[in-house]
């Protein structure tokens, strides 16, 4: 019953995310602001996503099972309805305006204390489950794939610290929201953002990244690569936000961060030419693991100021990090956990998987190549065809997670 339990939640956080990632691309294609696209992209789709994967594989790459295998159900809630109202008030509908006790009590506000409240849920359920083997030392490896345990051990042991970014994340961003100011860390929402999407999202991809899809390709990564990969991605999130847009922990913190997701990207693509295993996943996180290098370039130009890039870089930036690299990888790895050529429907197949990865893939370029350059058309052609990827994406998995009930 438990397994049975943690894997239907884990079908409804996905399900979630899905949802918030069609929203998310509609969002885009309606020109709503870059705020409220970030709130449906990262707390809504990403994330839900990240808490329904987290609580079925982190149990089992800790060698144990999920203490609490209703917390997924208590903590699903909360994060829907306080993504729905950060969403809202990012886009200017926020009827609440009130001041209680030096707080600012808003629609946005609300939001954020309720997703707090969903990640202490996911912490406190994951914490309390692993608290005997805390940074992971026993992995649940078998003995067969006994080479792979130093591996596994580094991976594991990103995690505590993944889930430090996280509440560290959403405890700001709760108090920007009821207009207190924190210590060590700008109120900014781009620093924020960074916080959860690079500290948080991009950590645990490298973290499960590295133990799964060595499995799936049935290869081993190459550990010189895996050494630098997580040291480099754990370190690098708390220098740019403490230091954001600055000029000294901001700079190192910005070149860790592209050493990271360049050896991030390296490491797998190695990985997939040396296997002989080809599913239509596996293409998903090659376009992402891409994309994200691309992100880092752009980055790090306006970080060091190195070179002036036309048009709206910034956003081209978010899109290829958050959509590009974050988005395609997710897509690819859901596509492996529930495979589309499982589905009796005709039309849902691993074709049409790679038909919605490549109008992601495509669109996302496009769309960056349309901010940069200054055209709205090519920027709105790149959002249409995000769109219809995201649809085809969610045609593919709801159809799959019906014929699985």
């Amino acid at each position: 019953m438990t397994t049975a339990t943690i894997s239907r939640w884990t079908r409804r956080f996905v399900a979630s995310g899905v949802i918030w990632f069609v929203c998310w691309q509609l969002a885009a294609v309606a020109g709503a602001p870059r705020r409220v696209g970030v709130v449906l992209g990262l707390f809504g789709f990403v994330f839900h996503i990240v808490f329904g994967k987290g609580y079925s594989l982190i149990p089992s790459y800790f060698e144990t099972q999920l203490a609490f295998p209703r917390a997924p159900a208590v903590q699903l809630p909360f994060t829907v309805v306080g993504t729905a109202a950060l969403a809202l008030s990012a886009a200017g509908v926020d009827p609440i305006s009130s001041s209680i006790a030096g707080s600012t009590i808003t629609l946005g506000s609300i939001g954020a204390v309720l997703w707090l409240a969903g990640c202490l849920v996911f912490v406190g359920s994951i914490g309390w489950t692993i608290r005997n083997n805390p940074i992971g030392r026993e992995t649940g490896t078998s003995d067969v794939n006994e080479d792979r345990r130093r591996v596994d051990r580094l991976a594991n042991a990103a995690v505590p610290l993944v889930a430090v970014y996280l509440l560290a994340g959403a405890i700001v961003t709760a108090a920007h929201e009821l207009g207190h100011e924190l210590p060590f860390v700008p109120s900014s929402e781009p620093a924020t953002t960074h916080l959860l999407a690079v500290g948080a999202a991009t950590l645990l991809l490298f973290a499960i990244g590295f133990r799964v899809l060595p499995r799936f390709l049935v290869v081993r990564p190459r550990l010189w690569l895996v050494s630098v990969v997580l040291p480099a991605g754990a370190v690098a999130p708390a220098l740019l936000v403490v230091d954001f847009l600055g000029t000294g922990l901001f700079h190192l913190g910005a070149f860790l961060q592209a050493l990271a997701i360049t050896g991030f990207a390296v490491a797998y693509v190695d990985m997939f030419h040396r296997s002989d295993k080809r599913r239509v996943g596996f293409y998903g996180v090659y376009g992402g693991v891409i994309c994200g290098v691309l992100a880092v370039a752009l980055g790090l130009t306006f970080a060091f100021d190195v070179l002036s890039v036309p048009g709206n870089p910034f956003d081209a930036h978010y899109r290829l990090a958050l959509l590009g690299f974050l988005g395609l990888s997710i897509v690819g790895v859901t596509y492996q956990f529930y495979p589309p050529a499982i589905a009796s429907s005709s039309w849902i197949d691993d074709r049409t998987a790679a038909i919605s990865m490549g109008l992601l893939g495509v669109g996302v370029l496009v769309e960056a190549s349309g901010l940069i350059g200054q055209s709205s058309a090519i920027e709105r052609l790149g959002s249409a065809l995000v769109l219809v990827g995201a649809l085809v994406y969610a045609a593919i998995l709801f159809t799959v997670f019906l014929e699985r009930r």
